[in-house]
């Protein structure tokens, strides 16, 4: 069971350039201020996606591939719409798309040589595929786990990213599942089966993961914040968690709006320290946007139990139907 998912099949094999096909480089595309038209290509990873009857090709930034955490993360960017397709083509013959004999099919070889750039690679969905269109188009391709993501995270938002496709993925399609989010779940101590997972369960991932990175996206300034404040006041806080050390920065930026629970996260010392050297950060601290910071991990951590405990009722759901679905 997979949610809101139908069923149907999906193969996936191929044909090529070698027939003398007359794929050509015509498309073009807007740059980036300041960045010449073939480095704005060379920044653009191209996506060959394929659904049952065809092959969709997208654009992604190629910086997203190469964070340090996109394995874990990059699978969200897909949990709420993408955009569409630069283009979609029905292939009639599947099994000649992209074969070992034959190579690339002409049709997906033009499309394929219609968005492609010199230098610009192209994110593919499978090992062979890689091998196959390197072999015989040229096109510099890449395959690993991280695309595999990308694929899957394509997969779940086929209907509103591909509308042209009016057929359906398969169960077996969506296998396996992502990493990224199978890491959440269990950071959560939740065990979901890759046919448990439903649009419900990915979208409200998605917002777990977002509540998480409030404390990721703000670390670096309040951690350089930190290190200030010790210099400048001897205060120890370098060791501070960053719930702690965010709430410090408040008390430093409004001493008289602290409240008692805000209080009972520091010692005596250190809230004398931070109320009476607030005066020397006047004109130092950004105030409106350390509150922004305070106040959103502060909401972050109040959303998170909650999201918590609807995503645990969803896959409590999803474990009932499936077993349904099986006793049946």
């Amino acid at each position: 069971m997979t949610g809101k998912r139908s069923t149907s099949t999906s193969t996936s094999t191929s044909t090529s350039s070698k027939r003398g096909c007359s794929a050509t480089r015509t498309a073009t595309a807007g740059s980036i201020a300041g960045v010449d038209h073939n480095t704005y290509h060379c920044l653009i990873v191209l996506v060959l996606f394929e659904t049952p009857s065809g092959f969709a090709m997208f654009g992604m930034s190629g910086d997203r591939l190469i964070q340090p955490n996109a394995l874990q993360e990059i699978w969200a960017n897909f949990g709420v719409d993408y955009r569409v397709s630069k283009e979609f083509r029905e292939i009639k013959d599947k099994s000649s798309a992209i074969n070992h004999d034959t190579g690339v099919s002409c049709d997906l070889a033009e499309m394929i040589m219609k968005w492609h750039h010199p230098g610009q690679k192209m994110a593919v969905g499978k090992p062979e595929y890689k091998e196959i269109i390197e072999r015989s188009l040229s096109v510099p391709c890449m395959f690993d786990e991280i695309v595999m993501e990308v694929m899957w995270g394509l997969k779940n938002l086929m209907h509103v990213l591909v509308p042209q496709e009016k057929m359906k993925l398969s169960k077996d399609d969506y296998l396996p599942m992502s990493q990224g989010l199978y890491m959440l779940l269990n950071r959560y101590g939740l065990d979901v089966k890759p046919e448990m997972v439903t649009d419900s369960i990915i979208k409200l991932a998605c917002f777990l993961l977002d509540c998480e990175y409030c404390d990721v996206k703000n670390s670096k300034h309040l951690r350089w914040t930190g290190e200030y404040i010790e210099k400048r006041s001897g205060i120890k806080c370098l060791d501070w968690d960053l719930m702690k050390l965010a709430t410090g920065i408040k008390i430093i930026c409004y001493p008289t709006e602290r409240s008692t629970a805000e209080e009972a996260m520091f010692t005596q010392d250190e809230l004398s320290k931070l109320v009476k050297d607030a005066h020397k950060y006047e004109g130092k601290i950004r105030k409106r946007s350390f509150m922004n910071a305070y106040s959103e991990m502060v909401e972050a951590r109040q959303l998170i139990p909650m999201a918590q405990k609807q995503l645990e009722d969803l896959v409590k759901e999803a474990k009932d139907a499936c077993e349904a679905e099986q006793s049946t």
